[in-house]
């Protein structure tokens, strides 16, 4: 949707306005960017990194404009790929606009990403965003002043509520158009330095390839940036690059002078421009932090939180999940069966029990996911997600982590992909790749939905406390191994925990929303393209040759594997359904359905209750959880850490503790009397 009430969903011919939209984390980038876009935007990875590219088209007043979303980055620097990316689209595609958004709460901070955007070639335009909040806060901003200050246009904004969105798209109009006279007043070195830096000027002239300017590229070699300096050696010839070594030798603190004069150029805008509280005001995220990053107290709120979640997840999405199957998909499946009574039993077969009773009973889960996906949209919107990190610092200490892993780790509620790939947060590597093999073992929102499922049918009253103790065993069986690998393949000092708490804000419904919708259209996309093509080939492995499961070639694979689950208490069927999963975790109901030739819920779960004892389901319930995850999984560990060996190293360890958990709770459990 647009913002004159029209829909794009392809891109014009002619061209269009290029805006590039840059900001630090946390500051209603992509709140702005859904306002625009909509559901027309496109997403996929920026050529050779795994780093998620964002863009869209909309119109504006008759105008179209194609926005790309840059990556959340707090410099320009070249310590992570996302600065990288950041600072190359805007050197080398030469944006017409590079909207910079600031948080006006945290100017400060948000400004230090404006000192460097202005020493790049694309003109910028300032979104001063959450003005509501830096007023509740008790400052007083005057855009006006600050404009003038900076030489470029500035934008108060309340982006979530579309306050500001049009002044802001006309101040981008005028300054594309040429009609505003863009000139900004950039930050200087620190005058002890600016001799050096003409210096390195004059020694660099003429040698920089385009299309990186000459100032920019003698700042970032004071600066000792790597991808420069080595930029650089290529470029000059042995000569130059000795006098330029010479040089910045003489002066090794010369990224101290850069980085000041950029903090006093930060210091001069907002001593121009900002009225702030009185001394002694306590503000709103000041008394709630009191209690969410209290040792005891944050912990207790983040269980209280987690606990909401999966109760939300029991009382009203299992409810509409049964709703679904019993109405949707069995009235679907008793129709489909209907026509096809005088049809080949393979065909009827292929239809009801493969595609129907597979995809269909999968779909299901959709209001589980939207319940959990929404939550977590907006538990990270309204800012307490750092909260969290910072409470559980001291769990993730004992794996020799610190709280910033927590957020890679707690995305695996969701989706243990997107937890892999939120390992790049981690700074140091021996801390990115033990974040990366602990992500797997966080159990996924299709592993909970599988276990919401099976938990009732073998454990009836007692399901939500066995829920909850499968929660806790994967936690403490993940607080184990981290504690096992740190001491041992992984040993290393842990690095500091140095991170920003984010200002409390009200939610952006609209970005929650296009959050869950994009979540829930991946999970079907995934149905139609991962699970479809599985459950035809279990449903055909569990009919051929001889037309009955208990001749099949399913069956025939699984009798050879069963010794190897037994001990666990695990049929040939209950370690084939184990199989399926490593596709898709959702596979395995969905292979169960197909081998008990059942495909509504009640009856897949009650027959799945007189099939196994309760200790069978309760082994079979823990090595599913900490099972091998999905081959997209797998994908995702081979391509952050880029190694075979680490990817083969992290399926055998799991299957191993799985094997190992399951047989141990299995054991206890017969001892216990629920043989």
């Amino acid at each position: 949707m647009t913002t004159d009430g029209s829909v794009t969903t392809s891109f014009e011919e002619h061209e269009p306005i290029r805006i590039a939209l840059a900001g630090q984390p946390n500051v209603g980038k992509s709140t702005l960017f859904n306002m625009l876009t909509g559901l027309s935007q496109r997403v996929g990875n920026w050529p050779g990194k795994t780093v998620e590219r964002k863009e869209g088209i909309f119109t504006h007043n008759g105008t179209t404009y194609h926005i790309i979303d840059l990556p959340g980055t707090y410099s320009l620097t070249a310590s992570s790929a996302e600065e990288v990316i950041t600072r190359e689209f805007i050197i080398r595609e030469r944006p017409d606009i590079v909207v910079a958004m600031v948080d006006a709460a945290l100017l400060e901070r948000s400004l230090y990403l404006v000192s460097e955007l202005l020493s790049l070639p694309a003109p910028v335009v300032v979104g001063l965003n959450m003005i509501d909040v830096a007023e509740q806060e008790g400052l007083h901003i005057e855009p006006e002043v600050l404009e003038a200050a900076m030489g470029t246009k500035v934008v108060p904004m309340i982006a979530s509520k579309n306050v500001g969105v049009e002044p802001m798209l006309e101040a981008v109009e005028e300054v594309a158009e040429g009609d505003f006279e863009y000139a900004p007043r950039r930050p200087e070195i620190r005058a002890d330095h600016q001799e050096v830096l003409t210096q390195i000027r004059g020694l660099i002239e003429g040698c920089v390839p385009d299309p990186y300017p000459e100032p920019w590229v003698a700042l970032k070699l004071l600066e000792g940036d790597e991808a420069i300096t080595e930029m650089m050696v290529q470029c000059l010839s042995e000569e130059q690059w000795h006098h330029v070594q010479e040089v910045l030798r003489a002066h090794d603190d010369a990224l101290v002078a850069v980085a000041s004069g950029r903090y006093e150029w930060i210091g001069r805008m907002v001593r121009a421009a900002v009225s702030r509280p009185k001394t002694g005001s306590v503000s709103l995220t000041e008394r709630i932090d009191r209690w969410a990053t209290h040792p005891i107290g944050g912990l207790l709120i983040l269980a209280a939180i987690l606990a909401i979640v999966f109760a939300l997840t029991y009382t009203v999405g299992t409810p509409l999940q049964v709703f679904l199957d019993q109405y949707l998909i069995g009235g679907l499946s008793d129709v489909v069966d209907t026509w096809l009574v005088n049809a080949p039993f393979w065909l009827r077969g292929l239809l009801v029990d493969g595609v129907i009773g597979g995809v269909g009973f999968m779909l299901t889960f959709l209001p589980i996911l939207v319940i959990f996906f929404a939550a977590m949209g907006i538990l990270e919107d309204i800012g307490y997600m750092a909260r969290a990190a910072y409470v559980m610092d001291g769990f993730m200490h004992m794996m020799g982590l610190h709280g910033k892993s927590f957020l890679p780790l707690f995305l695996g509620f969701g989706c243990n992909v997107p937890a892999v790939l939120g390992s790049r947060v981690i700074d140091s590597k021996r801390g990115r790749l033990l974040t990366i093999l602990l992500a797997p073992l966080v159990p996924c929102t299709a592993r909970i939905a599988i276990v919401a499922f099976l938990a009732p049918a073998f454990f009836g009253a007692y399901a939500t406390l066995v829920s909850w103790g499968l929660v806790v065993l994967t936690l403490v069986v993940m607080a184990g191994s981290g504690m096992a690998l740190n001491s041992t393949i992984l040993r290393g000092e842990r690095a500091a925990f140095i991170m920003e708490l984010p200002l409390y804000h009200i939610p952006n419904w609209r970005t929650i929303g296009l959050l869950v919708w994009q979540r829930c259209r991946e999970f079907a996309q995934k149905a139609g393209t991962v699970i479809l093509p599985i459950s035809l080939v279990v449903w055909a492995l569990s009919v051929f040759p001889g037309g009955d499961v208990e001749g099949s070639v399913l069956a025939t694979v699984g009798r050879w594997l069963e010794p190897f689950g037994a001990w666990a208490g695990l049929d040939w069927r209950l370690i084939v359904a184990l199989m399926s999963s490593f596709v898709a975790s959702e596979n395995s109901l969905a292979a169960l359905g197909v081998l008990f030739d059942v495909g509504q819920d009640e009856r897949l779960a009650s027959t799945l209750a007189s099939a196994f004892s309760p200790a069978a389901g309760l082994s079979f319930l823990v090595i599913q959880m900490l099972f091998v995850p999905c081959v997209a999984t797998m994908a995702a560990i081979k391509q952050e850490t880029d190694s075979w060996a680490w990817t083969i190293f992290s399926i055998l360890f799991m299957l191993t503790v799985a094997l190992l958990a399951g047989g141990a709770i299995y054991w206890l459990a017969r001892w216990g009397g629920l043989g």
